[in-house]
């Protein structure tokens, strides 16, 4: 697993995964970097590449040395440094590192030969390197040997420096290589690499291979070990600790395994690996190696290999090296391992603990992005596109990336390796190899393995540019056509033969011609023929011993001709005849040639003229005609026709005769190549203008393949809800493309305005465009057309951006001036127009100008190249301005800013890129430097942008991505998609990359938790933290009840703590040795069960997550899967699959739990009172509504089916009480539609997607339940029904939509339906049991089947007019499928029908013969769900388990009855969720889907990367509380589920979660601002165990647990300054606490016996109130009283300023409840008092407390529930067990009623500015936005 960085550590990303020193600052121009003496450059013949030496007989006088001066610092901070160098033989060599400590002390660190012995003081550590392992009887050190070997130097500068100097590692400030020795590269890097493992072993091992450009090359066939030496240093044998230990001592030494102290810390190298027994062999060394030390273990890989083999017997001879891995403990079961020729066993019981070294960290993969899809096609030319020998695929060039497109599917592979465009392409007969030349001079060229994408050969061509590449047929000759570095044409003749075999390319013969050439062909007949043609030439030609020949074709009166392509006419049947071989030149002038080539003469010429026969459309051949002729541009023949493509547009189909034209098809500009697939039935085409399609003769349809800009693209947005990208390039076009197929949508042109830039609007189907005239316009995506036009501007527009709102648009041109523009309305118009403010002479950039992601500040480069300014964005004040014109020492001159662009809000950061290759991260309101990057890329970067978590910098330069090469031309615009799981980048074409890192970052809170260690002997955890990802949808399932998920958190508490675990950045090796079966779980906030009964401890938990991306589909490719079941391979075997009739004869063995089928059943939430009539309720006031639904957190879960998913239209909707939820998962944009009386039961959307149905059960104003009839696209309801006096169980639309079908619940045991066109009833009926599901067959409209209590009823539908009639058919279901009822159906192929039963099994039904003819055991518990598409089969259960079965083979089983093999079925992937499995909506091919579960959560399931995503989450249970943090950024709950949960306020997302196991949080509090320093933020949480726990929301992390009551808390607040803790319980109690101490030194007593409901602190000078103190506090209790108290706990003091009694009648209970008393302090009059509770009246009492009496009271029509005090207005928010929220303003005397809670309103909290009102109805919660504030 991979560590996230924190916020502050995001800016270094430009150094992962790796950095190459040498390129990174350019040693070879020596500029950054200094040499003395001898160095220089030389070629190894081992490498085969260039490398440095450095030699000379004295080491300081010759040597490299980084930086150039001392005064500067390379900042590199990686924690490996990778030395690839060699000694020279009988040599000596120095190696000298400066590291920076934290602390910033500069340590010297030596490696040397020259030294004898280890030696340290605190600046200088020197290592004794040693090259090869000795005997005792050699000497350690010397020089290198003659055979001294290339090594790959690995150094762990973290641990050098903690245990040997006991400091913490800071950054690499220098290097200095000294002679003698030869250096290939360094390299620094966060990741432990193993250079000796390949791809295909690092899949079986938990090790990370060396990178491509890292690593030494290795013949094929040989092992690296026998080659090359890794020393690794220091070793993982010693017990690195984490942190530096606070007492110094002297450094540990290197363990050895052996006896004897170990001589010297020094890395000993060698080139064998380290072979291990079975059994582990432990040996004691001597007490003083030994003391402090871990005891040593056998781990599956060794890191320092030494030239013998390990062994007991080796040990008296020399030393024997024993290294660790840095990883967590395993337990292994049979591992066999293999590794560079090494075998390792561990037995099953081994356990293998390993000391962590540093913090727990995982890193990101290498490398970070994997190209996903191009746009574009062509580059250095548009003829080079070629068909597959079997025509299912095309393969083409974009620019330098070689593209292979399948037709049928749009699929996409890549051939990735050329650093310019590809100029040619071949393909071999057999899809073999593929050659490709790359343009630049010299041209290099490849050879591919087109199969596998693998490159086979790199190779230099003796021509200075190929032209053309031509294979035979056999793929063993390669031709191609160029010219050489005099401009003369040239032929080369390559044998590829061996290749494939692990050859090499040889040059079999070169050929000068003075002809022009300008196309090529191997004939398919003679693999040592071919034929060219040119301008006055069409020559054959021959290779023979070595040499090439031509000789010319006798062309007569066409010598003259200019011509263009040439084919040969293949045989009809396949076989070569060289005899009749024919061959067909075209040319510029129209004329086609038929050549004979055995007798190399004109058999035919016929020529193309554009004239038009009376009769036809088509162009008719005229021989030798006069005129200007068709220009032919390309041909291709088949057996049955030449396919001819011509500059006039049109690719024409003829017959071998030419007679007629057969098809033509026109296309938007000239065609330059064309070819005939393999079977003759599809015709490739390409134009000039970056078209590629083909034609089907067949269909006579054509196919677009691709388009693609004909030059550079400019600019690149990106539309969020559509998911749509607008490009513009210097073609002068405007496109806008689909990202999920990458094909072109529209396209808009001008001839005479070029666009220079574009953005989308945030949410209309709108985009605009800047242009180089300087106007800006407006374009309608629907109607397709120009809205609005503005010309504010003088000169081009530069820059073009947009408000995330989409209120306000900026606009920027070359000459300086800034305008605004309000978008509010679709007819925009102009606001402000600023001249001078934008830097006249800047280009045109995506990056010019730069709103903030909450759209309230503008920056851009400007008045000068030297400044930056930032705006406030919808007044244009001016707010900063930073000069960044620092003097650029490398060039003399003045920096100057290129691009900017905002952070994410919560860090306030503004990026800057300069001309001196430097980001300068400022903080964007003060100006200040927070960071500088220099050196992020060798050229400027005009590009630049921040992932939305801040975890990744993408910066684009030259014609490279900061991460990746794969543009052959400037890339001039990036950008990450809105769900940040891509990156497009755009220049040359327009590339989108997978990126293979999850980009969530690790919290949006400053602040880091400490580093984890893990070790063995990891006891109980009682109280844990656990760090998750950011993304809160990207979350891991719940193990079921009996198998608590097994979080990666450390093993021991930190020192200090009480139980409390810091979170651990990796959770997987963790998660592995936890959990006994090995269940991986992805990264994402754990959702934790409590424990069982009778557990010790009761653990806290934590875990931080963040603000989430778009969350469909959430591609986490660094995830594990989860509960993937352990079987053969992929598949594995269902258990107990059986054919019915059968004879069963598994033994009973112990009795089976049938889960009973009600677990189907709807079971509403209990409800404390239904909705109130209209009486003693208050109308709106005239001036419209006071509150408005903003978001709903939650999800329904004991509803059925009552989510639905649509991935083709995107439509998502779920149910939350009363409300239907329609989401839009891209953006998180709720749309709530409100109607239903009681808890919504079930939803069924229409198979046109047009309607959606949702039904609710019955409450006190309804006899019956209602059916709400919506239409999807406005939104509102159409028809409401009220079919069943009973819960509705089911709803199912017929296949045509015509017929709506109701199914009533056990009670009510009615199935009705309803016609679709006025929903009126056609048909009920009285079903005589209990039926669970019910299901329209999807073949036959006129059929649906329900399932019940032991039979299978099949219903036939029977229309006679406008009248329905029912046919009934009931099955019983055979004794063989076993006790149980059937709960679920799903219909499968014709004629199957599969059924789910409450014990656990699957029948497969055969609904024409009405029987049962299949079933097997698919789970131990009720299966409440099944989906069938496809051949594949998805059941979910009452256990949480989601599986997915190949059923393929049961329509075989069917016609076979028992004969058929019962192991044709197998379960694919398995998936445990937190819950019973209740609805469920997948795609077509069942590969991804949404699934909801009665724990109310809906997950996203990806079956193809075997992971469960967490999309809708809330608690389980009441929430008991809602705190706000001070800025108003985020917010906390509580829950009776016991875990306390912070929100992104903005978004409401998730961010951190604290689990509490075994015991319900009922009270929370926020800790008020401290001294304005906001990383100490806590939150006080109180438990029913009578424990106060103190959580750092910063750290994440538990701070504190004490226990000031012996009973459960109820209430808990800060004082004022956040020093003290009050807190109440239900005996009457109230503590005073200190948070930092855990000391309780205050009890008050005066309510004892009546629960303490409500604590309120605020701060007062209490000085009118006649008593001292700085805190104002009231307590509230059940007994109707209430405390008025003034404190100073710092003076601990603390006096009764007033108590009150309120009366309370003998009956006052709500609905069995007794009404709580509430009481809070007035925000706008401190000397009010606010009280509500049981009294005579329903009433909100204010008491005085200057004037000591009551002075109003505002009547209520219930008794309150909940009270909260808007602190902004003077609004008063009451809740009632009515399910009705009530909105009082005190000052109008107004009030206002809302609904939209299914139950008692027990909670309502403002936010501290008023804008929000959270309301709590049970654990749904609701935020309402409060308008006008």
């Amino acid at each position: 697993m991979r560590r996230e960085p924190r916020p502050a550590e995001a800016l270094t990303a430009w150094q992962h995964p790796f950095l190459n020193v040498f390129r990174h600052f350019r040693v070879d121009e020596w500029k950054r970097s200094a040499k003395q003496g001898d160095v220089a450059v030389v070629t190894d013949k081992t490498l085969k590449g260039a490398v440095y030496r450095i030699r000379g007989s004295v080491s300081a006088a010759n040597y490299i040395q980084l930086p150039k001066s001392s005064t500067q610092s390379l900042g590199l901070t990686g924690r490996y440094l990778y030395v690839l160098f060699r000694p020279l033989p009988s040599k000596h060599f120095v190696i000298h590192l400066d590291v920076s400590s934290k602390d910033n002390q500069v340590i010297r660190v030596s490696f040397s030969n020259l030294f004898k012995e280890f030696k340290s003081t605190a600046t200088w550590l020197q290592f004794p390197l040693v090259l090869e392992a000795r005997t005792p009887q050699r000497d350690l050190v010397g020089l290198a040997p003659s055979g001294a070997r290339w090594t790959c130097l690995q150094l762990d500068l973290q641990d050098v420096l903690l245990v040997y100097l006991n400091r913490c590692y800071g950054h690499l400030k220098s290097i200095r290589l000294c002679a003698s020795l030869l250096v290939r590269n360094l390299y620094t890097s966060d990741l432990c690499f193993e250079p000796a493992i390949s791809g295909a072993q690092w899949a079986k091992l938990p090790v990370t291979p060396m990178p491509r450009e890292m690593a030494f090359p290795v013949p094929k066939g040989e092992s690296w070990h026998d080659r090359y030496i890794h020393v690794r240093f220091p070793s993982e044998s010693l017990k690195v600790p984490s942190k530096p230990i606070e007492k110094s001592c002297s450094p540990p030494e290197a363990v050895l395994l052996g006896p004897g102290p170990q001589p010297l810390p020094c890395p000993v190298a060698s080139s064998k690996p380290v072979r291990f027994s079975v059994s582990p062999v432990v040996q004691t060394p001597s007490p003083t190696a030994q003391s402090g030390r871990a005891a040593l273990a056998p781990r599956p890989f060794p890191e320092v290999s030494l030239s013998q083999e390990r062994s007991d017997a080796s040990n008296a001879d020399g030393p024997g090296f024993h290294s660790l891995e840095p990883w967590a403990q395993l337990e292994a079961s049979d591992i066999h391992t293999a590794a560079a020729g090494t075998h390792v066993l561990t037995h099953e019981s081994a356990e293998v603990p390993v000391a962590r070294t540093g913090s727990c960290e995982g890193f990101l993969p290498d490398p970070v992005l994997r190209l996903k899809g191009v746009i574009g096609f062509g580059g250095h030319g548009t003829r080079q596109a070629l068909w597959t020998p079997d025509g299912a695929a095309v393969v083409y060039p974009c620019h330098a990336v070689i593209v292979v497109l399948l037709v049928d599917t749009g699929e996409q592979r890549f051939f990735l390796g050329h650093t310019d465009k590809v100029s040619a392409l071949a393909l071999d007969g057999s899809s073999s190899l593929l050659a490709s030349a790359q343009a630049r001079a010299p041209s290099v060229m490849r050879l591919w393995d087109f199969q596998t994408g693998r490159c086979l050969c790199l190779f230099r061509s003796p021509m200075h540019v190929v032209c053309s590449l031509s294979f035979s047929d056999s793929g063993a000759l390669l031709c191609g056509v160029g010219k050489d570095h005099h401009g003369r044409t040239m032929v080369v003749a390559w044998g590829t033969g061996q290749v494939g075999l692990g050859g090499e390319v040889v040059v079999l013969a070169k050929a000068h011609t003075d002809f022009d050439v300008q196309a090529f062909r191997v004939t398919f007949f003679d693999e040592t023929r071919m034929a060219s043609c040119g301008q006055g030439s069409v020559r054959l030609w021959r290779l023979r011993g070595g040499v090439l020949r031509s000789c010319p074709v006798d062309l007569g009166e066409h010598h003259a001709l200019q011509f263009t392509d040439l084919a040969f006419k293949q045989a009809r049947d396949g076989c070569p005849e060289p005899s009749a071989a024919m061959l067909f030149v075209c040319s510029r002038s129209g004329h086609i040639l038929e050549i004979d080539c055995q007798r190399m003469v004109v058999r035919h010429a016929r020529r193309l003229l554009p004239t038009r026969t009376p009769g036809g459309p088509h162009p008719q051949k005229q021989t030798f005609s006069s005129g200007p002729g068709i220009a032919i541009s390309s041909l291709s023949v088949s057996p049955a026709m030449c396919a001819v493509g011509s500059e006039d547009g049109f690719l024409r189909l003829w017959p071998l005769d030419f007679s007629s034209v057969l098809l033509e098809a026109e296309h938007e500009g000239p065609v330059s190549s064309v070819c005939v697939s393999p079977d003759g039935l599809r015709v490739l085409s390409a134009t000039s203008s970056g078209h590629l399609g083909f034609l089907d003769t067949l269909s006579r349809v054509y196919h677009m393949l691709a388009r693609s800009h004909t030059a550079p693209v400019l600019a690149l947005a990106m539309e969020q809800r559509r998911g749509q990208l607008a490009t513009v390039s210097q073609d002068r076009t405007v496109r806008i493309w689909d990202l999920a197929t990458l094909q072109q949508l529209y396209d808009f042109t001008s001839s005479e305005d070029a666009p220079c830039a574009v953005t989308f609007h945030p949410t209309r189907p709108t985009f605009f465009c800047g242009f180089s005239s300087g106007a800006v316009r407006s374009f309608s995506l629907e109607a397709a057309e120009v809205l609005v036009e503005h010309t504010c501007h003088r000169g081009a527009v530069t820059g073009l951006t947009a408000t995330p709102d989409g209120r306000l648009l900026f606009s920027s041109c070359s000459q300086g001036s800034l305008a605004q523009y309000s978008c509010a309305d679709p007819q925009w118009h102009v606001l402000r127009v600023a001249a001078d403010m934008v830097c006249p002479d800047a280009p045109a950039s995506p990056s010019a100008l730069a709103v903030s992601r909450d759209g309230r500040l503008l920056a851009f480069v400007g008045p000068s190249r030297c400044t930056v300014t930032v705006m406030g964005s919808a007044s244009l004040d001016e707010l900063l301005r930073v000069d960044i014109g620092t003097l650029d020492l490398a060039s003399s001159r003045l920096d100057s800013a290129m691009a900017v662009c905002f952070g994410p809000a919560a860090l306030g950061h503004l990026l800057v890129s300069t001309s001196s290759n430097r980001v300068v991260v400022l903080d964007a309101v003060s100006g200040r430097i927070i960071r500088e990057l220099p050196g992020v890329h060798p050229e400027p970067c005009p590009s630049l942008t921040l992932s939305e978590d801040a975890r990744f910098l993408l910066i684009a330069a030259g014609r490279t991505i900061k991460v990746y090469i794969g543009h052959s031309e400037p890339v001039q615009a990036v950008a990450f998609s809105p769900d940040q799981q891509q990156v497009l980048s755009a220049g040359d074409a327009v590339f989108l990359w997978d990126v293979l890192a999850p980009t969530e970052s690790d919290q949006s809170f400053p602040g880091a938790p400490p580093a984890c260690k893990t070790g063995p002997g990891a006891g109980p955890l009682e109280d844990a933290a656990s760090r998750a990802s950011e993304l809160p949808r990207q979350q891991v399932p719940k193990p079921c009840q009996a198998s608590p998920p097994r979080l990666g958190v450390c093993a021991r508490p930190p020192e200090g703590g009480d139980g409390t675990l810091s979170p651990s950045d990796e959770e997987g090796p963790c998660e592995e040795s936890c959990d006994p079966e090995g269940l991986g779980q992805a990264s994402g906030p754990p959702v934790l069960t409590e424990e069982e009964a009778g557990r010790a401890g009761d653990g806290a938990w934590a875990a931080a997550v963040g603000s989430w991306g778009l969350a469909l589909p959430p591609r986490s490719p660094g995830q594990p899967r989860e509960q993937w079941r352990a079987g053969q391979g992929r598949w594995c075997r269902c258990r107990g699959l059986r054919t019915v009739g059968a004879r069963d004869t598994r033994n009973s063995g112990a009795p089976r739990t049938t889960y009973l089928a009600s677990c189907k059943a709807f079971t509403p939430a209990r409800v404390s009172c239904s909705p109130h009539s209209a009486k003693g309720t208050c109308p709106p006031p005239a001036s419209g509504g006071w509150l408005r639904l903003k978001a709903v957190v939650g999800y329904s879960g004991n509803g059925r089916a009552n989510m639905v998913w649509r991935p083709d239209t995107g439509f998502f909707a779920y149910t939350c009480g009363r409300l239907v939820v329609v989401e839009d998962l891209h953006s998180g944009a709720q749309q709530h539609w409100s109607g239903h009386s009681a808890e919504i039961s079930t939803l069924a959307l229409s198979h046109s997607a047009q309607v959606l149905a949702s039904a609710s059960g019955r409450s006190s104003t309804t006899a019956h339940c209602q059916i709400r009839v919506w239409d999807v696209s406005g939104g509102l309801c159409q028809h409401l029904i009220f079919p069943h006096s009973t819960t509705v169980l089911a709803l199912a639309f017929s296949p045509d939509d015509r017929l709506l079908v109701t199914l009533g619940d056990h009670d009510g045991r009615t199935l009705a339906l309803w016609g679709t066109a006025t929903y009126d009833l056609v048909s009920s009926t009285r079903l005589p049991e209990p039926v669970h599901g019910v299901a329209f067959n999807p073949w036959d409209a006129g059929e649906l089947t329900c399932v019940g209590q032991g039979t299978v009823t099949f219903w036939l539908l029977q229309q006679r007019g406008a009248d329905i009639s029912l046919q009934v058919r009931r099955e019983p279901v055979p004794e063989a499928v076993g006790a149980g009822e059937l709960t679920s159906l799903c219909y499968g192929a014709p004629p199957l029908l599969y059924c789910g039963t409450s014990s656990g099994q699957v029948c497969v039904w055969d609904t024409r013969a009405g029987r049962c003819f299949l079933s097997w055991e698919a789970d131990d518990g009720g299966i409440g769900l099944l989906l069938f598409s496809g051949s594949r089969l998805v059941s979910g259960s009452s256990t949480g388990r989601l599986r997915l079965w190949a059923v393929g083979a049961v329509s075989e089983l069917r016609c076979k009855g028992s004969g058929a093999r019962s192991s044709s079925v197998f379960m694919e992937h398995e998936l445990v969720l937190d819950g019973a499995v209740v609805s469920a909506s997948f795609d077509d091919s069942v590969d991804m889907g949404v699934v909801g579960t009665t724990a109310g959560t809906l997950w996203f399931v990806s079956w193809a990367e075997g992971t469960s995503t967490r999309l809708i989450s809330g608690h389980r249970s009441k929430v008991n509380e809602v705190v706000f943090s001070p800025g108003e950024s985020h917010c906390a709950t509580c829950s009776e589920d016991g875990s306390v949960r912070v929100w992104a306020l903005a978004s409401m997302e998730l961010v951190i979660q604290f689990q509490v196991l075994n015991q319900s949080c009922l009270c929370l509090a926020w800790s008020p601002p401290c001294c304005g320093r906001p990383e100490q933020q806590r939150l006080a949480a109180g438990y029913g165990d009578g424990s106060l726990r103190i959580f750092s929301v910063s750290r994440t992390a538990m701070e504190l647990k004490m226990h000031p009551h012996p009973v459960a808390l109820t209430t808990v607040a800060f004082s004022t300054d956040g020093q003290t803790v009050l807190s109440g319980d239900k005996d009457g109690l109230v503590a005073v606490s200190h948070p930092c101490t855990g000391t309780t030194f205050r009890v008050l007593s005066d309510h004892q016996g009546a629960p303490i409901s409500t604590i309120c602190v605020t701060c007062k000078e209490c000085e009118d109130l006649g008593v001292e103190g700085t805190d104002l506090w009231l307590a509230a209790s059940g007994d109707q009283r209430v405390s008025v108290w003034a404190s100073d706990w710092l003076r601990n003091h603390c006096e009764l300023v007033d108590w009150l009694s309120f009366p309370m009648p003998a009956t006052t209970e709500t609905q069995g409840h007794l009404p709580p008393s509430l009481a809070a302090f007035c925000p706008w009059d401190g000397a009010l008092l606010m009280y509500v509770g049981p009294g005579v009246y329903k009433e909100v009492i204010i008491y005085n407390l200057c004037q000591k009496q009551v002075v109003e009271k505002i009547p209520l029509p219930f008794f309150a529930m909940s009270l909260s005090l808007s602190p902004g207005t003077h609004l008063l928010a009451v809740g009632f067990a009515e399910c009705m929220l009530r909105l009082v303003d005190c000052a109008m005397g107004t009030a206002q009623d809302f609904a939209g809670h299914d139950n008692a309103v027990h909670l309502c909290r403002f936010t501290p500015s008023a804008r929000l009102l959270f309301t709590a109805a049970r654990n749904e919660i609701l935020v309402w936005e409060v308008p006008g504030l």
